[in-house]
This record gives C-alpha cells, sequence and structure tokens, in this order.
C-alpha cells in the first residue's frame, strides 16, 4: 500500500508488534528489474516489514541528472513507481519522500534496520549518522544482479 509518511507513522505506532522490526529502504526505482527485486527479498529477509521510500520525479531529477542521449529521468512517474512497488509481495508499505536522502524517513519512522545496496559503504552513506543517532542498525545488501537503470536506459535509448 502507498502511504503518505504522516499515515504511515499513525500505522506503526498504533500497531507496532506487526510492524516491528521494520526494515527500511529507499531508492528511484525507475524502472524495475530483477536486481531491484533481489535486493528487496533480501530486505525484506532482515525484518518483519519493508518500507520502500520511493523518490519524488523533483528529487530524481536532482540525483540523475539529464545525460547525452538519454532522456530525462524519471522515467515513470513517481505515483506510478510507487503502486509497481506495493504489488510486490515483498514489499508492505511505500511512501514517497521529496528530499535527496531518507534521513526525514529515517527521522520519521527510527527504522529498526536500514538496508541500502553492497554498493555503498558506511563512509560514502549521507544517513549513516542518522542510523546510528538512535541506535538502529545499517545493512548492505550484496548486489547480486549488476544491473544499472541508467545502463538500461541508455540501451533502449540508442535502440529506439
Amino acid at each position: 500500500m502507498v502511504y503518505s509518511v504522516s499515515q504511515l507513522q499513525t500505522e506503526i505506532q498504533r500497531n507496532p508488534e506487526q510492524w516491528r522490526p521494520l526494515v527500511l529502504t529507499n531508492g528511484c526505482f525507475d524502472l524495475l528489474h530483477v536486481g531491484h527485486v533481489r535486493y528487496l527479498k533480501t530486505a525484506k529477509a532482515l525484518g518483519k516489514m519493508l518500507v520502500v521510500g520511493v523518490n519524488s520525479d523533483r528529487s530524481v531529477q536532482r540525483i540523475k541528472p539529464q545525460k547525452p542521449g538519454c532522456p530525462l529521468r524519471p522515467i515513470f512517474p513517481e505515483q506510478q513507481r510507487a503502486e509497481v512497488l506495493s504489488a510486490l509481495t515483498v514489499v508492505d508499505a511505500v511512501v514517497i519522500f521529496p528530499e535527496t536522502t531518507a534521513t526525514e524517513l529515517i527521522n520519521a519512522f527510527k527504522p529498526d534496520i536500514y538496508a541500502k545496496g553492497g554498493d555503498y559503504t558506511l563512509e560514502n552513506l549521507p544517513e549513516a549518522k542518522t542510523v546510528h543517532s538512535y541506535g538502529g542498525e545499517i545493512q548492505f545488501v550484496a548486489v547480486e544482479v549488476p544491473t544499472s537503470t541508467s545502463e538500461i536506459i541508455r540501451k533502449i535509448s540508442l535502440h529506439g
């Protein structure tokens, strides 16, 4: 289900035993691919419930500036990206957020576990300090299938 941040905060506060331990992850999820699916399955296995933060259209444009020969990102609007993710059985809740990092989401939900792809490290993870400030755990999920959404878009653009 797609929630607003405040709706999901209320739901978690009402039923903490249903939601905890809570796993939070986030990303653009512009073109869902097998790398995303495997990542989300692994993240879900780290806790009881998986919340996925989806970058808003504006934040995607700040994170993924337009490259020559590629269309402006995101390809799909935020509501559609959120709906596709919420249809996955491993995803328990989706929220759209306007910031370029998940720091505000982390502050809002205080996830027990914050999951990120194995291409991140504590040194280059902007949310690390926030997660550690309340005693949360960070788990890096190995990238099983190295698939780049940007590269997929580039290939489609070249052959289109």
